[in-house]
């Protein structure tokens, strides 16, 4: 018997994750398998809600979107919420109170009939969706090694993706064969798999972290904190510096939802199935390639990441601008470039932005600069809408070159965090 060793299966598939850009995931099966089934469940009836209450009350159209505004707007405080919870309870208490709040609400969703109930069960649903999503990315932080956050980062989005995209799948079929019938199922289904999303989070253990933590990195937690305020937040102008140069992302996010269709429409008369078709290629490359790409990213510091990110964003978003005027011909090749390069800054800048949502916080004030954080996502996907809408109307390049701005004063912001240590 000589002394060469034969490669292990396990080294085998461990090498072939590292050339993905996957994270270790042992000890934090649950937890992975929880994000799946709330994605894949929230899927279900994410594109569906209004459908679903048209054809299940006898409420017109306009009240039914006054009832899901009115919804909204009172499901906007639920993240300062989370950040108070989160501080004294840690943020799994929260995250699994969340999932169990959003199954209540589309329980109820179930016996809606009129708006004042339509209102209440989506203020729930809402309200569970931001208790997530402020508490979730303090979680990476308990699952995953020091150097393996923006690995987590970027292979829980692409789970993300897959899981939402499978969703939508599922409820496109059910409803073309059932009907308004099959909504109501799909419905209930998605309240039993936030149960199980809640029961998945609130079972998982999270595994002591491997490594060295980093300099400065704040421990992770999973327990209440003492001391600290709303004032402490208010004077990390570090922090608050991240979060106005997240506002800049959440303005980028919402191009797919809210102008890119009525864009291509509407001011370049191209065909809908342009815009179905790149929403599917944006989708598509998001869950096929963020884990490699966040893995070749990951030897270079946040900041230059998120730099790099906008400037591609900032490019995409001049090159939408410049479709305006371009053949008939040559509109659909150029509007595959700009997502395609809207994608890749998407795919960049994600990981690397929550990366540092959850190590420039001080640990005692988790919570709420996760709050901070969450904010800039809810005040960004509340005035988008208006605020695209009224720009187009008054110009169609408008929109993109407010965009295209944001985005290069946002490169400066990023470069700015380069040498800031988080927070003891």
């Amino acid at each position: 018997m000589t002394g060469a060793t034969k490669t292990r299966p396990g080294s085998r598939i461990s090498r072939a994750a590292h050339a993905w850009g996957l994270p270790d995931v042992s000890g934090a099966g649950r937890f992975v398998a929880a994000n799946v089934v709330d994605s894949l469940g929230t899927g279900l009836v994410l594109a569906f809600t209004v459908v679903y209450f048209v054809s299940t009350t006898p409420l017109s159209l306009a009240v039914i979107g006054a009832a899901l505004t009115t919804g909204h707007l009172l499901a906007l405080p639920a993240p300062a919420l989370a950040g108070v919870l989160m501080d004294r309870y840690g943020p799994r208490a929260v995250v699994v109170s969340a999932n169990l709040v959003s199954a209540a609400g589309f329980a109820g969703a179930l016996f809606a009939d009129s708006a004042w109930h339509v209102g209440a069960v989506y203020a729930a649903i809402q309200t569970g969706i931001n208790l997530y999503w402020t508490a979730s990315r303090s979680l990476v932080a308990l699952a995953a090694a020091p150097d393996q956050q923006r690995l987590w980062f970027g292979f829980l989005g692409a789970l993300r993706n897959v899981g939402l995209g499978a969703g939508a799948a599922v409820a496109s079929v059910v409803l073309a064969a059932a009907g308004s019938g099959g909504l109501r199922v799909l419905v209930a289904v998605n309240a039993v798999t936030f149960v199980c999303a809640a029961f998945l989070f609130g079972t998982w253990r999270p595994a002591g972290r491997g490594g060295d933590a980093e300099a400065g990195a704040p421990e992770p937690k999973d327990s209440p904190s003492t001391g600290g305020s709303w004032r402490d937040v208010l004077r990390d102008r570090r922090y608050l510096l991240l979060v106005a140069t997240n506002l800049a992302f959440v303005f980028a996010q919402m191009v797919p939802s809210v102008l890119l269709a009525v864009y291509i429409t509407e001011s370049l008369h191209a065909g809908a199935w342009i815009a179905g078709a790149l929403l599917v290629v944006n989708t598509a490359a998001v869950a096929l390639t963020s884990t490699l790409v966040t893995r070749r990213a990951q030897r270079y510091a946040p900041h230059r990441v998120i730099a790099v990110a906008f400037a591609l964003s900032g490019g995409s978003f001049v090159l939408f601008a410049a479709l305006t005027g371009a053949p008939g011909r040559l509109v659909a090749a150029g509007l595959l470039l700009a997502v395609l390069v809207f994608t890749l800054g998407e795919i960049l800048c994600s990981p690397a932005l929550n990366e540092l949502s959850v190590t420039l916080a001080p640990a005692r004030l988790q919570g709420r600069h996760q709050a901070a954080f969450q904010f800039s996502w809810s005040a960004g996907s509340a005035v988008a809408p208006v605020l695209f809408t009224a720009l187009l109307d008054w110009h169609v390049a408008l929109p993109w070159v407010f965009l295209a701005l944001v985005s290069v004063l946002a490169v400066p912001a990023a470069v700015t965090l380069k040498g800031r240590k988080p927070a003891s």
